[in-house]
């Protein structure tokens, strides 16, 4: 029997419109700390509080968007959450003020979370059942490359511009308007979606089967959120590296391709949990290293090894997610590990803010690999156990 393709029409369009989502959001986000900070005079602990908003604003938003992903017509949901995130970027280039850019910031977050569950969602149904899981890899690796690259070409554009914000954000709300017109030319098979009549319970709007799970990826986003909200300004300020931020970033994207070309294969193998402890360990000796050596060297090493580990890690968590949940829940399943996420990165922002503030940031990085350790040993004494013996497919 002939595999069924996995690069069909429609997974292509929603992988290049995800990865234009991500790309015009990260385009903006490890220079938003030196823009707070020359902009507007805003200390450490200040714009760990501004940033943090809009993380802590897609956690609100994503539990809801699963239920509704899973009630109505996905591309609709889709297209109305992408065009108010398109819409939003406007609001950082009329902000006059730090509470105005807070909370356009903030806002932003709403429409941001929404969308990618929509989104990941939609990639779910438009890919074969029997390549389902190494779909699902290769679309986490257009989150990765945006996350990876974004930054690169921001420090590239800064100084073309000569250290222009506002330039950027232009360029950014570009880049979000064509993620949102490929998705449009997005077609769904037609299929009708009911709101579900049963009694609403909290199980609709986050996975409770994936609790364990969703903890664990919570310690891992928080590490990831403050290394890489602070690389930039940790880099300038301590390393006296003023243009390498690209450097770092580039070789986390290296790392996460690499990861996903050598994981494809365990994961159209289904598996799933060696994926996942390959890469939480592979990420917790990256975090130490970048902790511990405070040097160039270990600035760009732990670049890659933390790529590398990620890149095995989250798609192999997201395949779990849905693994764990009913079809009718894809939304659910999707909308959780994304929320798990979401507080991950917001409470690691806040932390690494408060922390870097009255104690360094060497305090903040070490932190951050405790919390890293602490979410390793829970994947391997309570999560990885619980998902074999619960997995659906």
């Amino acid at each position: 029997m002939a595999e069924q393709k996995l690069w069909n029409g429609n997974y292509f369009k929603i992988w290049t419109g995800n990865f234009l989502l991500n790309f015009s959001f990260t385009l903006i986000v490890p220079l938003l700390p030196l823009y707070l900070s020359e902009t507007f005079g805003a200390s450490n602990d200040t714009i760990g509080m501004a940033l943090a908003g809009y993380t802590l604003m897609a956690l609100v938003i994503r539990p809801f968007s699963g239920y509704v992903v899973d009630s109505y017509p996905r591309k609709l949901v889709l297209m109305i959450c992408n065009f108010f995130f398109f819409l939003l970027f406007f609001g950082y280039i009329i902000a006059g003020s730090l509470a105005m850019f807070t909370i356009f910031r903030t806002i932003h977050g709403a429409p941001f979370g929404a969308t990618t569950v929509a989104a990941s969602t939609v990639a779910i149904d438009v890919l074969p059942s029997s390549r389902r899981s190494e779909g699902i890899g290769y679309y986490g690796l257009s989150n990765n490359l945006a996350t990876a690259l974004g930054p690169v070409f921001a420090i590239y554009l800064l100084h073309a511009f000569e250290g222009n914000f506002i330039a950027l954000f232009w360029v950014s709300t570009a880049f979000s308007l064509a993620g949102l017109l490929i998705d449009a030319s997005i077609r769904l098979p037609a299929r009708e979606f009911v709101p579900d009549k049963k009694v609403i319970s909290l199980d609709r709007f986050f996975l409770l089967k994936g609790w364990r799970e969703a903890l664990a990826i919570l310690s891992f986003a928080f590490s990831y959120g403050i290394v890489s909200t602070y690389v930039a300004i940790y880099g300038k300020e301590e390393l006296g590296i003023t243009g390498g931020t690209g450097i770092f970033f580039t070789l986390f994207a290296v790392g996460l391709i690499v990861s996903r070309l050598t994981g494809a294969k365990a994961l159209r193998q289904n598996r799933v949990s060696y994926n996942a402890s390959v890469g939480c360990i592979t990420s917790m000796a990256g975090y130490l290293l970048f902790a511990a050596v405070h040097d160039p060297i270990g600035y760009y090493a732990s670049a890659f090894i933390i790529g590398l580990g990620n890149g095995h890690m989250y798609p192999a968590f997201q395949n779990m997610f849905i693994n764990l949940a009913e079809n009718s829940q894809r939304g659910t399943a999707n909308s959780s590990i994304l929320t798990s996420w979401d507080a991950g990165i917001g409470l690691g922002v806040f932390s690494g803010g408060f922390l870097s503030e009255h104690f360094g940031y060497h305090s903040a990085f070490w932190f951050a690999l405790a919390v890293n350790a602490a979410g390793v040993l829970w994947y391997f004494l309570r999560t990885k156990r619980h998902f074999e013996h619960n997995k659906l497919r």
